[in-house]
């Protein structure tokens, strides 16, 4: 006859052991996951930033930045530059004119074609793909495209314009910085790069706001309309607040996104005609002027100011965004 024999209770060091080593194993592991990432942004990311900043307190050019060290010429003198260069707070404004513009433009227009397009109709699934197109193409085709439809000698909006809408002269879209419209001034060249970067960019809130709309519980609209509401109150005070934090992070995005764009601004019109954003005139300082000091100035300040405008946004509207939310 056999006798089986209980194994003793484990005690209370091996309890503790088991649980301690376990952890150790993930924790291992995620860190192994996670490194070849750190280190990427640590090098394309990271580093550059802190180059950047470096620079932008040295006195150095172009031609002397291979022997320049890292405790080189240190001096307060590039960011003077920076602040007291004339034509520097007017491109800060047009700067901050040209994001706004653009960011509401992008969504008001995303929301209008998700809105459109949330219903099934025949043909729904073509025109939702060719939506996309403006994202999707190459910005050196498209900024020469709009080029070409803008040209006043060429192109076939100011033919249609003078031909249709009774225009007495064509109007240079890209390099006239102001136009009359019934008595007022507008910034043409700065409106019509506002208009491009609208019309490039609203396939990317369109395609937010689409799956926000389509995880909408149907049940609501319907007890909406057996309540006897107006389109516009079903809009009003049933989708929207379903689209608030939907539009809210479109709002951070696309405010970053355009507030660092270059290569719209610069394919379209070289930043002249009241287009000159902080991101060209960074450029300008480098390559017409060889000056990395003061370009990475410039940089620095830019990025300063980004972060005080996302910091005055998330303290006035971010909270609110997450009481409407929940």
């Amino acid at each position: 006859m056999t006798t089986l024999t209980e194994r003793p209770p484990a005690t209370e060091p091996e309890r503790r052991t088991r649980p301690r080593t376990a952890r150790r194993e993930e924790n291992r592991t995620g860190l192994a996951l996670v490194s070849p990432t750190f280190v990427i942004v640590l090098v394309v990311v990271v580093l550059p930033i802190l180059w950047t900043i470096v620079l932008a307190f040295q006195s150095v050019r172009l031609v002397d930045i291979q022997s320049q060290g890292l405790w080189g010429h240190w001096t307060l003198r590039n960011l003077e530059r920076v602040f007291s260069s004339p034509g520097f707070w007017s491109s800060l404004w047009t700067t901050v004119v040209y994001t706004i513009g653009s960011t509401l433009g992008s969504i008001l227009v995303g929301l209008v074609a998700a809105l459109a397009l949330r219903r099934p109709f025949r043909g729904r699934a073509l025109i939702r793909g060719a939506m996309l197109l403006p994202y999707v193409a190459p910005v050196v085709a498209v900024a020469f495209v709009w080029q070409v439809l803008l040209s006043p000698d060429l192109g076939v909006v100011n033919h249609w314009g003078m031909n249709i809408f009774g225009w007495d002269r064509p109007i240079a879209f890209l390099t006239q910085r102001s136009y009359d419209v019934l008595g007022v001034p507008v910034p043409m060249a700065l409106f019509t790069v506002i208009a491009f970067e609208t019309w490039r960019y609203f396939p990317f809130a369109f395609l937010f706001l689409l799956a926000r709309l389509q995880a909408v519980p149907v049940v609501l609209e319907e007890a909406a309309v057996v309540d006897g509401t107006t389109p516009w109150q079903r809009f009003r005070f049933v989708l929207l607040p379903q689209l608030m934090p939907v539009i809210a992070l479109l709002s951070v995005l696309r405010f970053i996104m355009t507030f660092n764009k270059f290569d719209d601004v610069y394919l379209l019109t070289g930043g002249g005609a009241g287009t000159d954003v902080v991101a060209v005139r960074v450029y300008r300082f480098l390559t017409a002027r060889f000056d990395v000091g003061l370009a990475s100035a410039q940089a620095v300040v830019l990025a300063a100011v980004l972060i005080v405008l996302l910091g005055l946004y998330f303290r006035f509207w971010g909270r609110r965004a997450q009481e409407e939310e929940s």
